[in-house]
């Protein structure tokens, strides 16, 4: 009896799908893992929440409740700087409030020569200013007081002792020069004039730490030196009242140069005898 051939195997052109059947399940398993990743753990969080709500703002922490924390507004700290800042202009307001106090009774005790024009008050940021015309209170080309302002000053001092103000006095002059044995230039004569209103306050009861004379000469005009008006006009004396509150400053000092690294020596050779 003949044998059956053999039957041909036919190739299996479906094999692609095992392949791709193990990619699709590889990329599922691939999210499914990422997914778990990115998925946050409530207790976790709720954990992790409470505790740095504790931490913050010192508020004991509620971890049996299903709901975080509401967030509570912060305490509001009193700031030491605050707190100085309103203090200093506490003192700043006292002072302006004692200042216009001197200004109004410098003005009655003026009142007389402010009419005249020979005396203006100003205030300002700074504090209160005297501007009085050197006409009334000097002899041309001399620095002492006329014998009828002595009065007048007398009673500004009156008003400057019981205070604690600092206290300017400038003395101002024209562009004319001066060349006396006495007075070489308008310096020693603007100076001169300053320092003899300086010792009237002194020696009517006004501190003497409190007072500084100043000569400026014709350094400072007010006016140009062109007309005789001009010219009487900066001839002047100024107090200037100080309403500033001195600061205490701090020495600067200079930092010493680093010290030079010594330089190394070689070591010393062995002297071979012979």
């Amino acid at each position: 009896m003949a044998r059956r051939k053999k039957e041909e195997e036919h190739d299996n052109h479906e094999r692609w799908l095992v392949s791709y059947a193990d990619f699709i399940t590889l990329l599922f398993a691939f999210f499914v893992v990422m997914y778990a990743l990115s998925t946050v753990n409530e207790g976790k969080y709720r954990i992790l929440s409470d505790s740095m709500s504790s931490a913050f703002r010192n508020v004991q922490a509620n971890t049996a409740s299903p709901m975080i924390n509401a967030v509570t507004p912060p305490i509001p700290i009193v700031r030491k700087a605050n707190t100085a800042a309103k203090a200093q202009e506490a003192v700043k307001q006292k002072q302006r409030e004692k200042m216009r106090n001197v200004a109004k009774d410098i003005l009655e005790v003026m009142a007389p020569l402010i009419e005249q024009g020979k005396v203006r008050v100003i205030e300002t940021s700074r504090g209160v200013t005297i501007e009085i015309n050197d006409s009334i209170l000097f002899s041309p080309g001399q620095a002492l007081l006329q014998p009828a302002l002595v009065k007048a000053m007398r009673a500004i001092a009156d008003v400057l002792a019981p205070t604690d103000f600092p206290i300017t006095i400038e003395g101002h002059t024209d562009n004319v020069p001066i060349n006396t044995a006495q007075f070489p230039s308008n310096w020693e004569l603007s100076a001169v004039r300053a320092t003899t209103v300086l010792r009237l306050f002194a020696d009517s009861g006004v501190a003497a730490e409190r007072l500084t004379a100043i000569g400026f000469a014709d350094t400072r005009p007010v006016e140009p030196n062109v007309l005789a008006d001009g010219r009487a006009r900066n001839r002047r004396v100024t107090i200037l009242i100080d309403s500033a509150i001195p600061e205490k400053g701090n020495e600067v000092g200079i930092e010493p140069p680093p010290l030079a690294e010594p330089i190394p020596q070689p070591p010393s050779q062995p002297v071979a005898r012979p």
